[in-house]
């Protein structure tokens, strides 16, 4: 049985030779080669919807992919754009949607709004690291935590935005030693907790980054001893649906705390 930790460290060790590997599967090939050479055709906000796979594909790509079945509600994102804060996409809390309307900015680009690199090779590139996530997360959701967490960390400026976003919240949680009761607490009382506890200039620092997600792994385990045999909770679930918090001793957590990892 390999540990969250080992196989964290595995697939980040050379992180494009994973992603090279992820899109060498034959599905990975296909889709985003019939998505690469059709999203230029794309139009207009209807032939985006309506070529499902095209459609399906972005949503994937931008964490979506639970919310391709709405339509209208991405009708609605697409069609008001981001060019105001009063648009659609702006007002939602979740800013994945902002981010698509961006990439697809029909609004104000009209039919050029898919041939930009950003809507083209950019969204395969996403695509890729989604899928790589969700394989990993097959095999144990905690990878798939670590490596999403790897990912957003660069745009962390603040921790409204981790408190913001349950997976993002699940990592610091673990690496603090939360139960996940501990959101029971107002925001403010939690983005105060939190500001004592860390600073989130370091996640701009790429090993201080590292030895945090070393930490969350570490407890990670601790926390689901069957986490890596895949019998845990489905990945989707532990990402946008944390429950359940473990009890862990005090003698435990400290020597977690000071555990020194190599450099």
């Amino acid at each position: 049985m390999t540990s969250t930790l080992v196989s964290y460290q595995l697939m980040t060790k050379n992180l494009s030779r994973t992603l090279t590997l992820t899109a060498s599967h034959t599905d990975v090939q296909r889709d985003t080669a019939y998505y690469l050479s059709h999203i230029g055709k794309a139009k207009s906000i209807d032939d985006f919807l309506g070529d499902h796979r095209l459609y399906a594909y972005a949503m994937k790509a931008f964490g979506l992919e639970d919310m391709t079945y709405a339509k209208a509600f991405m009708r609605k994102v697409l069609t008001e754009g981001v060019a105001s804060k009063d648009t659609f996409a702006n007002k939602l809390s979740d800013t994945r949607y902002a981010t698509l309307a961006t990439v697809f900015d029909f609004n104000r680009l009209g039919a050029q709004a898919t041939q930009t690199r950003t809507a083209t090779t950019g969204t395969a590139d996403k695509f890729l690291r989604q899928t790589l996530e969700e394989d990993a997360g097959d095999k144990n959701p905690g990878v798939r935590l670590a490596l999403y967490f790897q990912r957003k960390a660069p745009d962390i400026k603040n921790v409204f935005q981790i408190l913001a976003d349950p997976a993002l919240t699940k990592v610091v949680q673990t690496a603090l030693g939360l139960s996940d009761r501990s959101s029971m607490a107002s925001v403010d009382q939690q983005a105060s907790f939190l500001k004592k506890q860390l600073d989130v200039a370091d996640f701009q620092d790429p090993a201080k980054l590292g030895k945090f997600l070393q930490r969350f792994c570490a407890l990670y385990d601790i926390q689901n001893p069957d986490a890596a045999t895949g019998s845990s909770a489905s990945p989707m679930m532990q990402l946008y649906n944390p429950s359940g918090g473990y009890a862990i001793s005090a003698n435990t957590m400290a020597s977690i705390q000071n555990l020194k990892f190599g450099k």
